[in-house]
C-alpha cells in the first residue's frame, strides 16, 4: 500500500468545524508536505477548486497549480498529484505547464483529471459548465490534445471544443510516455473516458465491498477495451486514530455534529449534478470526498486490519485526510503504517 494525503489547501476537511488549526496558506502546505516526506508518505493530492467547498465560498483557498509548482521545487521524493479540470483550462497551455512542473520535480508530477460538478463556481470563474455527459466529451478532447503535445514534435487537432494547429512543446515531460493520468468517475460515461484515456483510477471513500466491486468492474472494462491494465487504484479516506474506542466515539461524534454551516453550500450541486453509484447522505458529506465510508476510524490495530482488507480487495493507494493535519499525519505514520507492515509479514509467514 502507498500512502497519500490530500493537501489542506481549503483550511481543513470538516464542514462543521470552523477552525481546524490548519490554515489555507502556502507556508502551512509546505510544512505539511516536507514533514510527510520524512514520515514515509508517497503522494500528495492537490485539489483544484477556485471556491472553497469545505469552509464556504467566502473562505480562503489556495490555487492548485501554482502551489504544485512551488512544492515541486522544495521537495525531493513525494509524488505531486494535481487536479485538472478541462472546463477551466486551455489544453495546449496545460500540457506545457505540466511538462515544466514535471521537469522541476524530476518526474514526480501527476494529474488527477476531474470533469467538474459545481455550477456556481463555473459561473463565478467563467468555466464552461455543461450537462454531465458533455463534460466528459470535452475531457476526452482535452486529453487527446495534452497527450499529443507531450508525445509529438508538432501537433495539430481540430474537434468540437479545441482547435490546435502545428503546436510545438519543448522540453517534453521527464515521464514517458506521459505523466500518470489519474481520474475518478462513477457514471458509465465517466468510466468510458477513464478506460480509454487515463492510467489510474481514484475513488471516493467506500466500503471494502464497494471498492472491490469498482476495481473488478474497471479491470473488466479495461480488458474489454483492449487496453493495458490500469497502473493504480486509489481511494479517499478520512482517518480518526485514537488509543481507545471511547476516544474514537467522542471524536466521531464531534466531526459529524451537523449544523447550519457554510461548508454545506455545494451539497445540492454535488449530489444532483454528479451521477453517483452510492447515495451520499448529509452525514457522509460532513467530511470531504465521502471519507467516512471506509471506516478508518478506530484504534491503530483496527485501522491496520481495515487497510489490509482494502489491499486484499485490490486497492494500492490511500489518499488520506486528517484534522488537524500535521499532528494526525504524524500519529498515523508512527502508529499505523508500521503495524500494517508487521501484520502483513505475519500473514505472509502463516501462508507460507
Amino acid at each position: 500500500m502507498k500512502y497519500g494525503f490530500w493537501l489542506p489547501i481549503f483550511g481543513g476537511w470538516l464542514r462543521n468545524v470552523e477552525d481546524e488549526k490548519m490554515p489555507a496558506t502556502f507556508d502551512y502546505a509546505k510544512q505539511v508536505v516536507q514533514s510527510a516526506e520524512k514520515w514515509g508518505y508517497d503522494t500528495t493530492l492537490i485539489a483544484e477548486l477556485n471556491l472553497n467547498d469545505i469552509k464556504g465560498m467566502e473562505a480562503d483557498s489556495l490555487e492548485a497549480w501554482s502551489t504544485a509548482a512551488a512544492l515541486a521545487a522544495v521537495t525531493e521524493k513525494i509524488e505531486i498529484m494535481t487536479a485538472i479540470r478541462p472546463a477551466f483550462h486551455n489544453p495546449a497551455v496545460t500540457a506545457k505547464m505540466a511538462a515544466n512542473i514535471d521537469r522541476i520535480s524530476n518526474g514526480r508530477f501527476t494529474l488527477n483529471v476531474v470533469s467538474a460538478w459545481w455550477a456556481e463556481e463555473a459561473r463565478q470563474y467563467g468555466g464552461e459548465f455543461t450537462e454531465h455527459d458533455e463534460r466528459y466529451d470535452r475531457t476526452d478532447e482535452f486529453l487527446q490534445v495534452v497527450k499529443g503535445m507531450w508525445s509529438e514534435k508538432e501537433f495539430s487537432f481540430k474537434g468540437k471544443y479545441y482547435d490546435i494547429q502545428n503546436a510545438r512543446l519543448e522540453p517534453k515531460p521527464v515521464q514517458s510516455p506521459n505523466p500518470i493520468l489519474y481520474a475518478g468517475g462513477e457514471s458509465p460515461r465517466g468510466k468510458k473516458s477513464i478506460v480509454e484515456s487515463c492510467d489510474a483510477y481514484v475513488m471516493h471513500g467506500g466500503t471494502v465491498e464497494e471498492i472491490k466491486a469498482k476495481i473488478e468492474d474497471m479491470k473488466r472494462l479495461r480488458e474489454e477495451a483492449g487496453k493495458a491494465p490500469l497502473q493504480s487504484f486509489g481511494m479517499a479516506a478520512y482517518v480518526v486514530c485514537r488509543d481507545t474506542e471511547e476516544e474514537v466515539k467522542a471524536e466521531y461524534a464531534r466531526i459529524v455534529d451537523m449544523k447550519d454551516a457554510s461548508g454545506y453550500v455545494g451539497y445540492n450541486d454535488f449530489v444532483s449534478k454528479s451521477q453517483l453509484e452510492q447515495q451520499v447522505k448529509l452525514e457522509d458529506y460532513s467530511v470531504s470526498n465521502r471519507g467516512l465510508r471506509p471506516n478508518l476510524i478506530g484504534t491503530p490495530e483496527q485501522i491496520a486490519d481495515r487497510i489490509l482488507a482494502y489491499e486484499e480487495a485490490g486497492l494500492d493507494l490511500m489518499l488520506l485526510q486528517f484534522s488537524p493535519q500535521l499532528e494526525e499525519m504524524e500519529r498515523f505514520s508512527k502508529q499505523v503504517m508500521p503495524l500494517v507492515e508487521e501484520k502483513r509479514r505475519a500473514l505472509e509467514t502463516l501462508s507460507n
